[in-house]
């Protein structure tokens, strides 16, 4: 075990007893000690813990009698952030359920695959996306669709920015299996007993199929606890604590750090339904945020605020999150305005998020982190398993409480996806990637994204690092492009910051790119963009900028 990092450990211990209790114990926890909290705020609705565990219970208790969920089935949870999204979530593990967390994005043909895969019978979902699930009912094992509409849980008076499906009024839906979440609630059934425990299925975020198809990750109860108090731990919350949400809770990250960690802790969640920079700065001054869990794309974008000012912000204490790195330039304009440092993190759908934190009082720009708490991180040679040492570049492995148990139905991808070292199971990340002499773990890039140019290996995440320091660039995305001579060829796409348009060429920023970078790795080809094609979690989609390009290619 890599034990360097223990060096640059905060004043925490270095392991943590998971829990054996469920999620759900956490929610009833806290409703007992913090009973009048507020729990959630939501464009102007509060809802405090007392009447969080209220509601859940009833939900519970409606899915049980009235959909008929039994205990370990697999229930569908689509819909965007919202006060229903951490009540449905709860309510589906409250009834000794699993849920199934999946992206809003997703269109019927889609979400089909999902519902087959899990045999999905139950499904609660937002208003908004209805005409996307309602198909499936006839093709599909599902049956039952519980519909909510989030303007139930705003309050009238709330002068900020809303947004359209926040303030659509609840619709009526009359035909057979239909449930609304208002009669669900009024109708007050009481579940059976919580029977759940730490090793019992919690929960099934799917990958994002990004090399083949989408793949459930099973996680326990125990598995989301070990991460769920480690977050607790590391970041410093409290009951006080007010936490922005502003990731999407379908995604394992936001669903970690911006709604089972406070839970845990008993403190406030701010919802947002779409990210909205202005409505984010509006939130942090009138309620005086404290945590903000986020990614890069989302903070390039709410620097790029031409109104933002220092006091707006000043009630934040901590700004973390993982993702992708933040661009040092970015890094540092924050730092500026805020005196604090990006904290950034790193982890999988597999991981049900962090495997590695950076240390609050020393964190490294670009860099994963140390291993969290218990967890055993190795760098190996991807071809032959070779264990590697310091500085020595090679695929990220990790053991630890928060891996999950298995892929669901993928016996094959459970077999290749992990690896026996030294008596432990170690699962293969598929991010290439380095430590230091202090034990800091870097990531280089994914094994499928490397750009082999003339021989040369170039990483996409390095060359975009650099693009990131010149001063036009906002945000940057390069690809590998076919090329005659050199097999491959770097490509920038790059959107511009305000007053950069028309002022700037590609040739310059190919200039610029010459004097910063060696000679095979600096894009030899810049195309200016307005926007790139983003996932629902704020990541950049490279993989379509890059299909784009081959498809070019085959055209000529």
């Amino acid at each position: 075990m890599v034990s360097l990092h223990f060096a640059h450990w905060p004043k925490i211990s270095k392991s943590l007893r998971v829990p054996e209790t469920s999620l759900y114990d956490n929610l009833r926890v806290s409703a007992e000690r913090y009973p009048d909290q507020t729990a959630i705020f939501y464009y102007g609705g509060k809802i405090s813990y007392q009447e969080l565990d209220e509601q859940v219970t009833a939900m519970a208790g409606y899915l049980q009698q009235k959909l008929g969920v039994e205990s370990g089935e697999k229930v569908l949870l689509f819909m965007q952030n919202s006060p229903q999204f951490v009540i449905g979530f709860y309510a589906i593990l409250r009834a000794n359920a699993v849920v199934v967390p999946i992206n809003p994005m997703l269109v019927a043909d889609e979400l089909e695959f999902y519902v087959r895969d899990c045999e999905i019978k139950a499904a609660i979902v937002g208003q908004e996306l209805y005409d996307r699930v309602s198909p499936l009912l006839k093709r599909t094992s599902l049956s039952n669709l519980l519909i909510a509409a989030y303007s139930d849980y705003i309050d009238e008076g709330f002068e900020g920015m809303l947004p359209k499906e926040v303030e659509a009024q609840r619709a009526v839906f009359s035909y057979p299996e239909h449930f609304l979440w208002k009669d669900a609630l009024e109708a007050n059934l009481s579940p059976s007993e919580h029977t759940a425990k730490a090793d019992n299925l919690a929960v099934l975020p799917y990958t994002s199929g990004t090399t083949g198809l989408p793949k459930g990750c099973m996680h326990t109860n125990r598995t989301v606890n070990a991460n769920t108090v480690g977050a607790y731990h590391w970041s410093s919350s409290t009951p006080n604590a007010i936490h922005l949400m502003s990731l999407p809770l379908f995604h394992v990250t936001g669903m970690v750090h911006s709604m089972h960690m406070p839970i845990f802790s008993g403190s406030t969640m701010v919802i947002l339904t779409r990210w909205n920079r202005d409505a984010a700065v509006e939130l942090i001054k009138n309620l005086g945020c404290t945590h903000w869990v986020t990614i890069a794309t989302m903070i390039v974008d709410f620097l790029a605020n031409p109104n933002l000012q220092a006091e707006d912000i000043a009630s934040l204490t901590s700004i973390s999150g993982g993702g992708a790195a933040l661009p040092e330039a970015v890094g540092e304009k924050l730092y500026n305005l805020t005196g604090l440092r990006f904290v950034e993190g790193y982890g999988l759908s597999e991981t049900i998020a962090q495997t590695h934190f950076n240390p609050p009082e020393r964190p490294k720009m670009q860099c994963l982190g140390i291993p969290s708490f218990d967890v055993d991180s190795r760098i190996i040679d991807p071809a032959s398993g070779k264990v590697l040492g310091v500085n020595q570049v090679g695929e990220i492995i990790v053991n630890g409480p928060q891996v999950m148990i298995g892929y669901y139905n993928r016996d094959d991808e459970n077999r290749s996806s992990f690896i026996e070292i030294e008596g432990k199971k170690f699962f293969r990340t598929g991010d290439i990637g380095r430590y230091d002499d202090e034990g800091y773990y870097f990531i280089v890039d994914r094994v499928k994204r490397m750009i082999n140019a003339s021989g040369f290996k170039v990483w996409p995440t390095e060359v975009e690092s650099y693009l990131y320091k010149h001063p036009a660039i906002q945000q940057a995305c390069v690809v590998g492009v076919p090329d005659p001579r050199r097999g491959e060829t770097v490509k920038a796409f790059v959107i511009l910051n305000e007053g950069y348009e028309g002022s700037i060429t590609a040739e310059e920023i190919i200039e610029w790119s010459k004097e910063h970078m060696a000679a095979y790795k600096y894009p030899r080809i810049i195309e200016f963009r307005k926007q790139f094609p983003m996932t629902s979690s704020g990541k950049i989609l490279w993989r379509t900028l890059q299909d784009e390009e081959k498809k070019k290619a085959e055209v000529k």
